[in-house]
């Protein structure tokens, strides 16, 4: 027998119980299932490398030591908000809040997402304003400052930052930064050593046991986190890097959205961040009074949601359906990914099929043409529904953000995909104030007037190599 045909055995066995792993122990979503199956049977050598990279599921009881929640009281607050949403004595500030007290619930029982009425959120849409303001509450910093960043580039802005925080921890200032190890891979060794040589902790999330082979590589820390001082909470899709000024030629100006928050919500969001940092880091941060600050601070109310891997919920996109379910006029959305499973795909459909005004906003310039093939693929459904799809012109869209009514909003690092419901460590703010979404509303009819419409007989018209296209990327979407 010759070694070809051994390895030709030895392949198709591998397949086999490999196959049987996926169906019978992994218990992973069908559709995933379907697409793992065919990635098998196309290419039996190399899809088992790839599954082994990309498919693996991780297991929180091993990997996952999440028990600071109960350390920092997370828990007891969370029961009794419980309690009194159920007792009905939960004290509102905005009695027209009480119209979403199911969607705070859904978050608390199913996330220990608090709810805070108490906050001041600014909202940026440009790079520009969003670092500077970023940089200003940097360079104010008297206490400490936790960064959490799925990007971190070490390019001018990465360097100016740096340098700001290499200046606080000269001054005493207690300096952390997470950044996820496959979402900065490019970030240079000296770079981190002159953080750390000036007293800042900075570690990586799920780094690599073996040097460049990572096999984690699919669960990834995509959440944008920064805390000053235990006040000033930072949230949404700008990572670190010069494009996010716009700076880099193939993307052009970058359109995203971020929020500066003050008030209880960053309570929250500190938890988030200290949570991930005692996962990766020996160095453990215990509970602070210093870290808490609990000025009050406006009159918002936010839930500050997270969801992964290692949640037995997909929290976020509950919320989203949640939220999408509620409508009664309209549904704005902004995206760079739309691949949404069966469920919120038929909550949006639904929703249009009502009378409900959808409106889906996507980027014109993909940044993952497989993703983007099997976004179209999604709008085209949905068109048939009575949905309106909008093509952003003005460069590259970046923003995850939904709004319902003018009433609600969901602005954070969760896409709307299979990738950011079930693979990724996403966060989000949810956004329970009118004016708030009416200045959220403000900025999508800005874009609309920088967008084109996607027409269902546009759609129709896209050529054979699209239609080709759209369909492989389909059938691979759940695992894209």
């Amino acid at each position: 027998m010759s070694l070809t045909s051994i390895l030709l055995g030895i392949a198709l066995v591998s397949n086999i119980v490999l196959a049987l792993t996926i169906i019978f122990l992994e218990r992973k979503d069908p559709s995933a299932t379907w697409a793992w199956l065919m990635v098998l049977l196309f290419i039996p050598i190399a899809g088992f490398f790839l599954y082994l990279i990309f498919g693996k599921r991780i297991s929180s009881q091993r990997i996952f030591t999440w028990d600071t929640k109960s350390k920092l009281g997370v828990k007891k607050s969370v029961q009794q908000q419980l309690r009194a949403i159920e007792e009905n004595r939960f004290s509102y500030k905005n009695k027209a809040l009480i119209e979403f007290e199911d969607l705070y619930y859904l978050h608390l029982r199913n996330d220990d997402a608090i709810f805070t009425q108490d906050n001041a959120v600014e909202i940026y849409t440009d790079g520009k304003e969003k670092f500077d303001a970023l940089i200003r509450d940097l360079e104010r910093a008297k206490d400490h400052i936790h960064l959490l960043y799925y990007i971190l580039r070490h390019d001018e802005l990465g360097q100016k930052i740096a340098s700001i925080l290499i200046k606080k921890a000269n001054e005493g200032v207690e300096v952390r930064v997470l950044y996820d190890d496959m979402g900065s891979r490019g970030i240079s060794r000296k770079f981190i050593h002159r953080l750390r040589k000036a007293g800042a902790h900075v570690e990586s999330f799920f780094p690599p046991k073996i040097p460049k082979v990572n096999f984690k590589i699919n669960y990834r820390n995509h959440r944008k986190l920064a805390i000053i001082d235990g006040e000033i909470g930072y949230i949404g899709g700008f990572n670190i890097g010069d494009e996010y000024l716009g700076k880099n030629r193939k993307f052009g100006y970058w359109r995203d959205t971020h929020l500066r928050i003050s008030g209880d919500a960053v309570n929250n969001m500190q938890t988030r961040f200290v949570l991930d940092w005692n996962q990766a880091s020996r160095n453990h941060i215990g509970y602070a009074d210093r870290f808490y600050s609990g000025k009050v601070s406006g009159d918002v109310g936010i839930q500050i949601v997270s969801s992964g891997p290692d949640s037995d919920w997909e929290q976020i996109k509950n919320g989203y359906i949640k939220m999408i379910m509620s409508a009664k006029e309209y549904i704005y959305i902004q995206t760079p990914y739309f691949i949404p499973d069966e469920s919120l795909k038929d909550a949006l459909r639904i929703a249009a099929l009502s009378g409900v005004h959808v409106k889906i906003m996507i980027p014109n310039k993909p940044d993952h043409p497989f993703v983007y093939w099997a976004t179209l693929s999604y709008l085209g459904d949905l068109l048939n529904a009575g949905a309106e799809a909008y093509i952003y012109q003005n460069g590259f869209l970046h923003a995850k953000t939904i709004i319902v009514d003018g009433k609600i909003a969901s602005v954070g690092t969760a896409n709307i995909d299979v990738r950011s419901f079930r693979l990724n460590f996403e966060v989000n703010a949810f956004l329970y104030d009118k004016g708030l979404a009416s200045r959220l509303v403000d900025a999508y009819n800005d874009d609309l007037d920088l967008s084109t419409v996607m027409t269902k007989k546009l759609y129709e018209r896209r050529s054979i190599g699209i239609r080709f296209k759209e369909s492989i990327s389909r059938l691979l979407s759940p695992i894209l």
